[in-house]
């Protein structure tokens, strides 16, 4: 069984570069129903179509088999796959206070699961308090009703949930959206900032987390991904 927890993104690996302090690790599922489970309950069209499942080393046939095995492991053995998940998770926290860093995990590299409301993980987050999880979403409640500390939630725009994300914002949560060329200053009146920087959401400032369209979804007309001059 492949490691439950990687650092192989290179979002991931320019985070721990950066200089902040902290190590993370991520947990990438085979996305949508690609293994025969949906672990994108809440994903448009355009999302699913220009996901980054397939970026980077992403497209590599062991890579994309490990996540199919993460996938049905979770789904069709929990306990095996939390007591698994919580190893490494307390593997990573060693290590970091070794380095003398601090520790984060993102928990959906390529998928939106609710771990807050699974019982058998939900208690992760007490578990281990000196680890910042967090996280994007397409589910609005997960942003406006996380009472967790050491969970932050970003919320994620597609083609159909505008509405939405000025709800988010307007309550002063974060928003991330994908424009395609010279991202924009403000985004429906909201201050822009770049996201590409780093993937630490939970160090961002209040406002639109600009992120660049990479792979198949520079080629969106969903309207998934925003044009950069278009809807400021």
């Amino acid at each position: 069984m492949p490691d439950l927890l990687t650092s192989g993104n290179m979002k991931i690996k320019k985070s721990d570069s950066a200089g902040l302090g902290y190590l993370t690790k991520i947990l990438h599922f085979a996305p949508g129903k690609l293994s025969g489970y949906n672990v994108c309950d809440w994903a448009s069209s355009g999302c699913l179509r220009g996901c980054l499942n397939k970026s980077g080393r992403g497209y590599c046939g062991p890579i994309q088999k490990a996540r199919i095995r993460r996938t049905k492991l979770f789904f069709e053995d929990r306990e095996t796959f939390r007591v698994k998940l919580y190893w490494e998770i307390a593997k990573h926290v060693k290590r970091c206070i070794r380095l003398g860093v601090k520790p984060a995990v993102r928990l959906n590299g390529t998928s939106d699961i609710p771990w807050e409301d699974y019982v058998h993980t939900s208690d992760m987050f007490d578990g281990f308090p000196q680890v910042m999880f967090y996280d994007y979403t397409k589910r609005v409640r997960r942003v406006l009703h996380n009472q967790r500390s050491n969970y932050h939630l970003t919320f994620s725009r597609t083609e159909d949930n505008e509405y939405d994300c000025l709800t988010v914002l307007r309550k002063g949560f974060n928003v991330a959206v994908v424009f395609r060329g010279d991202m924009p200053k403000k985004w429906k009146r909201f201050k822009v900032f770049n996201g590409e920087e780093t993937d630490l959401r939970f160090l961002d400032p209040r406002g639109v987390c600009g992120l660049k369209a990479k792979g198949k979804a520079i080629y969106d007309t969903s309207g998934f991904v925003v044009r950069g001059r278009h809807n400021v």
